[in-house]
């Protein structure tokens, strides 16, 4: 395996930033995906893990120290930054991961706020003007540092960026109602009625989870919300209200975001994929001939290990893929694969069918095997003629099977 090294590229940020990554999350609702591994760690689009978009996305910007907050059954998500993501130490870069360390009693994180609380030391070693805080499992292309320019420029203590999304669908999100000037006046978890765009009554700003704070700004809402005996300590829930209620936070439009090489289809893309239907669906974004979702991009590239070890991939016997993504050193051998997402060193077998389907390294679907609407976790292992995603009802009392269908197999399973 050979691992990139990043160094510094074009971008130049406008002031010393320092970049936190929020990557603690437990990820319940992509059970059994996480089973083993912490949200942030899943796989995905075969070559990648869901951190490498939000660390792209900021190594891209210029963004060159980078910490890495985690919790949650992190050893894979360690391995994983270690391994790939090596900046230059020479030029004072580093992404680095910290776990919760317990500097303040023996407990471990209640929060995303008492997250960065608990860390502050890095701050505090830093002495960063400001503080890019993102989350680490959102599917997106995006330049950082125009947030960054806009929120020096605003003078707020926060800028939070919001995406447009139909009103009528805004009501699973943190919506933002904001003035004219960009000022947020509200900042409302999954409300019932959610507040419309001061230019749009049809359309919602609702929370991408990434923000950009002034450092004292933060600090100063850091420690009175740990003294909060109320608080959550929850970065969306507590600290951004508290910011909102002093009349110091602004929005920042993710429409006015313009990276190098987005097209009109893929411009704007972002995704939450926190539960299976809406992992499932972003693969299906992928593997269209003009996709919604743009891998290809190589002027802002979604960067992450590149194993040359691995030979091309190989079809033999007639085996075909249709309209798929298929992954280095994955043989198909007289077998059919359509629409579907095949990760690295996958066998599929003669006789065998895979469709709608995604499948994730080491798996292996033997002869006359039938895979249909399936999320396949590493080392799934599908015996000869097994059927799985053909009878939803048998699927259910065998599996776990989403509430749009999508059957799922975790890492290691066998197929009944």
């Amino acid at each position: 395996m050979t691992t990139p090294r990043f160094t510094s590229g074009p971008a130049v940020l406008p002031a010393n930033v320092l970049g936190i990554v929020l990557a603690g999350g437990e990820g319940k609702r992509l059970w059994p995906l996480t089973a083993d591994r912490a949200k942030p760690a899943v796989p995905f689009a075969g070559n990648y893990r869901l951190i490498d978009f939000v660390l792209s996305n900021l190594v891209n910007a210029g963004l060159h120290r980078l910490c890495v907050l985690t919790q949650y059954k992190s050893h894979s998500l360690d391995r994983h930054i270690s391994t790939t993501w090596r900046l230059s130490s020479v030029l004072g870069q580093y992404i680095t991961t910290v776990p919760a360390q317990q500097r303040l009693g023996r407990r471990w994180y209640t929060g995303s706020a008492d997250a960065i609380f608990q860390s502050l030391n890095l701050v505090y070693d830093e002495r960063p003007d400001y503080i890019a805080v993102f989350g680490a499992d959102h599917v997106y292309r995006m330049d950082p540092g125009q947030m960054i320019s806009q929120h020096i420029a605003s003078g707020a203590g926060v800028t939070v960026a919001g995406i447009r999304v139909p009103r009528a669908e805004a009501k699973a999100f943190g919506c933002i109602n904001s003035d004219a000037d960009g000022r947020i006046l509200e900042f409302l978890e999954k409300p019932s009625d959610p507040p419309s765009v001061p230019d749009d009554p049809d359309v919602t700003f609702a929370s991408m989870g990434n923000y950009v704070f002034t450092t004292e700004a933060l600090l100063d809402a850091l420690r009175a919300d740990a003294e909060d005996g109320d608080s959550d300590h929850d970065m969306g829930g507590d600290i951004i209200p508290r910011l909102v209620g002093q009349g110091d936070a602004a929005v920042y439009d993710f429409a006015d975001n313009v990276v190098p090489g987005a097209t009109d289809r893929d411009s704007g893309y972002w995704r939450d994929v926190g539960t299976l239907d809406a992992y499932y669906d972003a693969h299906t974004d992928l593997v269209s001939v003009h996709p919604i979702f743009n891998l290809y991009n190589d002027r802002w590239p979604i960067r992450t290990s590149v194993t040359t070890s691995l030979p091309p991939a190989k079809f033999v016997e007639g085996g075909i893929a249709q309209d798929s993504i298929v992954g280095a050193g994955t043989i198909i051998s007289g077998a059919i694969v359509r629409r579907s997402v095949i990760s690295p060193n996958v066998r599929i077998e003669a006789g065998a069918e895979v469709s709608d389907s995604v499948v994730l390294p080491g798996v292996h679907v033997r002869r006359g095997a039938v895979v249909r609407g399936a999320i396949l976790d590493k080392n799934v292992d599908v015996p000869e003629g097994a059927l799985v995603g053909v009878d939803l009802a048998l699927d259910r009392a065998r599996y776990t099977v989403s509430p749009g269908g999508v059957v799922v197999l975790g890492k290691g399973a066998t197929a009944l």
